[in-house]
C-alpha cells in the first residue's frame, strides 16, 4: 500500500503568468516565495510553496502528495509499475524545480497527473499573504473523475485513503485526521476540480465574499456550510477556469477505528445545509 502523508503542492499551467500571479497574490492572498524563469512559487503556510504557476497549457495540471522517504517512494513506484501505470522517476534537476528531495510522476485514475514526493522544502520565513485573507494553509483537493466509484478503489486500496463520507457517489477521503484531503467529482474532464485553502474564521470567509464580489470575481458556490465536514465555505473561479475554495471549521476524525462513513443523498442540502446552491456549469464542467 502507498502511504500518503499530506498534500504537497499543485502545479498549474497558465496562459498569462502575470495575470495568474496577480490573482494569487492580490485576490487569493498568497505570498510570492520565488520567481524562476517562467514560473512563480506561491506560499500559503510554512512550506516554500504550495501552488506554482508556469507558462504553459492550462490543461497541464499536477497535484502532489507526500510520502515519508525514498524507500516508501521506491516501493510506491514498484506498486504502480506492477499495476500498469507508466511511472516517471524524476531527475535531480526536476526535483530541484519542484523543491523536493525526490519524486515520481504518473497519470492517475481518470488521467489526473499525480506526483509523489519526499521532503518538500520548508521556509524559515513566516508566511504572510499579500492581502489579509486569513489563510492558514493549503488543505485539500478535489479531482474530476470519469468514474468516482472505480477511482475511489485506487485511492483506498492502492493508497491509504479512507472514506469519511459520501455525497451520492462523491467520496470525501482522508489521509490524516482532517475530514477529507481528497474528493472525486464525476465529470468527463480530467484534472483538478478545486483547490482548498483553510482560513481562520467565518469572518474571513465573509470579508472575502464581499471583496471578491466587488472585484467581479465569479462566485460559484456559497457562502455556505457543508453538512459532511461542518466546514463553512466559499468557492470562486480563478485564472484559466480553475476553482478555488476558502473554508474554515472543517471537522476531524479522531476515532479512526470506530468511524463509520455516512452516505448523503444528492439533494442540494447535502452540499450546503444553509441553502446555497452551486452554479453547476462552472462547479462541475463536463458533468
Amino acid at each position: 500500500m502507498i502511504n500518503l502523508r499530506d498534500v504537497a503542492y499543485v502545479r498549474l499551467g497558465t496562459r498569462s503568468l502575470q495575470n495568474a500571479e496577480d490573482f494569487a497574490t492580490k485576490i487569493l492572498g498568497l505570498q510570492v516565495g520565488e520567481r524562476v524563469e517562467n514560473s512563480v512559487y506561491l506560499r500559503s503556510d510554512q512550506r516554500a510553496y504550495t501552488l506554482s504557476y508556469f507558462e504553459g497549457d492550462p490543461s497541464n495540471q499536477t497535484a502532489a502528495f507526500v510520502v515519508d522517504n525514498d524507500d516508501e517512494l521506491n516501493a510506491a513506484a514498484d506498486v504502480l509499475d506492477k499495476l500498469g501505470y507508466r511511472v516517471h522517476r524524476g531527475s535531480s534537476a526536476e526535483a530541484e524545480l519542484r523543491k523536493v528531495k525526490s519524486f515520481i510522476a504518473f497519470g492517475g485514475p481518470s488521467g489526473t497527473q499525480i506526483e509523489l514526493v519526499t521532503y518538500p522544502a520548508f521556509s524559515g520565513k513566516r508566511y504572510y499573504g499579500a492581502r489579509d485573507a486569513g489563510i492558514t494553509g493549503f488543505n485539500h483537493l478535489a479531482f474530476f473523475s470519469h468514474d468516482p466509484v472505480a477511482d475511489e478503489q485506487f485511492w483506498t486500496t492502492v493508497c491509504n485513503a479512507r472514506v469519511s463520507d459520501w455525497v451520492g457517489d462523491i467520496p470525501l477521503m482522508r489521509i490524516n485526521a482532517i475530514h477529507h484531503t481528497l474528493a472525486l467529482v464525476k465529470s468527463s474532464r480530467s484534472g483538478i476540480q478545486h483547490i482548498n485553502h483553510q482560513v481562520e474564521t467565518v469572518d474571513d470567509i465573509m470579508k472575502s465574499y464581499y471583496m471578491l464580489r466587488d472585484a467581479n470575481v465569479p462566485i460559484i458556490f456559497g457562502p455556505g456550510r457543508h453538512p459532511t465536514s461542518g466546514a463553512r465555505f466559499l468557492y470562486f473561479t480563478g485564472p484559466d477556469g480553475v476553482t478555488f475554495e476558502y473554508s474554515c471549521g472543517v471537522g476531524k476524525i479522531e476515532d479512526e477505528a470506530n468511524h463509520v462513513p455516512r452516505r448523503f443523498t444528492t439533494e442540494p442540502t447535502s452540499m450546503c445545509m444553509w441553502g446555497s446552491k452551486p452554479n453547476l456549469e462552472a462547479f462541475v464542467p463536463g458533468a
